[in-house]
């Protein structure tokens, strides 16, 4: 699949501030989701994200510590001729820089966090979010932060709603929703659809775990992993199939790839991909290319933990001389090969 443009106009700004700003789906999302009177954007960088607040919002608040940013964010606003955004360039926690913010409906906070950790805490974030609570809780009660998306719900502290958001089938954004903009616990996102699946606190299916691959496979959005609610997902499949066909297993590819497995042809939204298996068999590259040319397969897509130093060669194996128009999934097992064609793709990138 192309790689999407981030945004319909280049912004301005630094090479590092526009690859880590807010992709555009996502800043409209969050802006239409948000749309109030007034919202303070604080730790704004280059204003990514405020150029889409500010075309929902009657007015907006935009603090920034670091001046460059700050005069991009300027930039930004007028390329987009937006004229209700107030910068404030300073320390979003200095009470210089709050008593210019008066009461407003929402802050929004996307903090500072290292590029890369081990394990992602609340705890790396700067500024944090018990300070910028305690900072602004005389302006609003209504807050929304930007947190890292690898980390789980049990590792977020909080009482607030944990939205994981994918674009274009991989994991971006983790939202946290305080106040009355906090609608549900857990929420996933799959965007550019704008669909969505929300936690329920009810009897949910217990998903059995499979070592037999089914009829046909299916690869939820990462969001929805991420949030945890593979039970709800499977529960929404499970009253589009009927429950006589509604039996949806899981099948742990390695310990970053698992599949929803069925006799079940079914199609639900925060799915990534549907897939019909063709071939579970030994994994034996030229083998499986002399399949793939029976097939009328033109190209393979590696879904395996292969080494980095071996997944030229073993690409070139299984891809040799093919021709043909299909794109094949290969995914692997231990040493057990998966071939899936996907379904419905035509439909999902027109």
């Amino acid at each position: 699949m192309a790689r999407r443009k981030q945004f319909e106009k280049p912004l301005h700004g630094d090479k590092e501030s526009v690859r880590f700003a807010t992709p555009e789906p996502i800043a409209r999302y969050r802006a239409q989701r948000l749309k109030c009177k007034t919202l303070a954007d604080i730790s704004c960088g280059i204003g990514g994200q405020t150029v889409f607040f500010a075309q929902q919002c009657e007015f907006v608040y935009a603090v920034e510590i670091d001046p460059i940013k700050i005069e991009y964010a300027k930039q930004n606003c007028e390329m987009y001729g937006l004229k209700n955004v107030k910068f404030i360039c300073g320390d979003a926690l200095d009470p210089k820089v709050i008593e210019q913010i008066p009461a407003i409906d929402v802050v929004f906070s996307d903090p500072f966090r290292p590029a890369e950790e081990e394990e992602r805490h609340v705890s790396c974030l700067e500024p944090g979010i018990p300070n910028v609570l305690s900072a602004y809780w005389e302006k609003t009660k209504n807050f929304v932060f930007e947190a890292p998306p690898q980390m789980p719900p049990e590792r977020i502290p909080f009482d607030c709603e944990k939205e994981y958001i994918s674009l274009d089938g991989q994991l971006n954004r983790l939202t946290l929703y305080f106040g009355w903009v906090k609608q549900y616990d857990l929420m996933a996102v799959s965007l550019p659809a704008g669909e969505g699946l929300v936690s329920k606190n009810g009897l949910l299916p217990q998903i059995r775990e499979t070592e037999k691959m089914k009829l046909c496979a299916y690869e939820p959005e990462p969001s929805v992993v991420a949030a945890g609610l593979l039970p709800e997902l499977v529960e929404s499949m499970i009253q589009i199939a009927g429950p006589f066909m509604g039996a949806f297993e899981l099948f742990k590819v390695d310990k970053k790839r698992l599949l929803l497995t069925s006799d079940a042809l079914i199609k639900q939204s925060m799915i990534k991909h549907h897939y019909l298996v063709l071939k579970v068999c030994p994994f034996d590259p030229r083998k499986i290319n002399k399949f793939l040319k029976d097939m009328n397969v033109g190209s393979v897509v590696l879904r395996a933990g292969v080494k980095p130093e071996d997944y030229w060669q073993v690409r070139n194996e299984v891809e040799k001389g093919l021709e043909g128009k299909k794109t094949v999934h290969l995914f692997v097992k231990n040493s057990t090969a998966i071939l899936c064609e996907v379904l419905f793709e035509e439909e999902k990138e027109s």
